[in-house]
């Protein structure tokens, strides 16, 4: 059985087609890219899965349970957990406490908690940052915290959106590695990324899609070769 199954997906708002038939799976312990250009259809369909939008047709899986028509947070407490694009911090409240947010959602004793989100923020490299305050963090820190909060509901599957957008290049290699160490430590993620030096170091498979179709779902190194994605997405560098 697939840890994610997504069949059939479709998404219309008015008359434009975010997600037409979109399918594929993604097993345990897989690292799976999905890349496109802007309007693909990617963000829509974390949305679709993660419960903020219901599909007009298609549904998904997870472990078999069906999330389609689930609530966000009843999908978070199934073990989905995710990333924003567009960073939300509390800006009121300190980094330890944005992670304590998260680690509350399976651990309800404040003390464990609290120990909890101190080891992830060790983990992620923000122990330092424990008592700043969330608003005063660089880019590259929220993207941090937002990964450290997503990690403290323990999920088994986590989708990454755009977890390097908008940082500067010389954060990018660490934040490479922090992927590749949570990947390591038994989390299957799902990633979308517009940094392709990001997906090919990362990303055993990739899911390609452009206006809201899965135009190719291979190994990372085949889909980067794919004539549609070329003309599609990733330009002639590619060929």
């Amino acid at each position: 059985m697939s840890l994610l199954s997504v069949a059939g997906i479709t998404k219309r708002f008015g008359g434009v087609l975010a997600n037409r038939e979109v399918s594929f799976d993604v097993a345990a312990g897989e690292l799976v890219g999905v890349i496109g250009p802007n309007g693909a259809g990617k963000s829509t369909l974390f949305e679709i899965i993660t419960g903020f939008y219901r599909p007009d047709a298609g549904e998904v899986r997870f472990e078999g349970k069906r999330l389609t028509g689930l609530s966000p947070d009843q999908v978070s407490r199934l073990g989905v957990g995710r990333t924003f694009q567009k960073l939300r911090p509390f800006q009121g409240l300190t980094v330890l406490e944005n992670v304590m947010v998260g680690a509350l959602q399976k651990c309800h004793d404040v003390g464990r908690a609290r120990a909890e989100a101190r080891e992830i923020l060790e983990r992620v490299g923000l122990a330092d940052k424990a008592d700043a305050y969330a608003r005063t963090l660089s880019t590259g820190q929220r993207k941090r915290l937002e990964l450290a909060r997503a990690l403290a509901t323990r999920p088994r599957l986590l989708l990454l959106d755009e977890v390097t957008g908008g940082v500067d290049q010389r954060s990018i290699p660490g934040l490479i590695g922090l992927v590749q160490e949570v990947h390591r430590a038994g989390s299957t993620l799902l990633v979308i990324e517009h940094n392709m030096r990001v997906i090919t170091a990362v990303a055993q498979r990739i899911v390609a899609l452009h206006l809201g179709e899965v135009i190719a779902d291979g190994p990372t190194e085949a889909v980067t070769r794919d004539r549609r994605v070329i003309e599609a997405y990733l330009g002639q560098a590619y060929t």
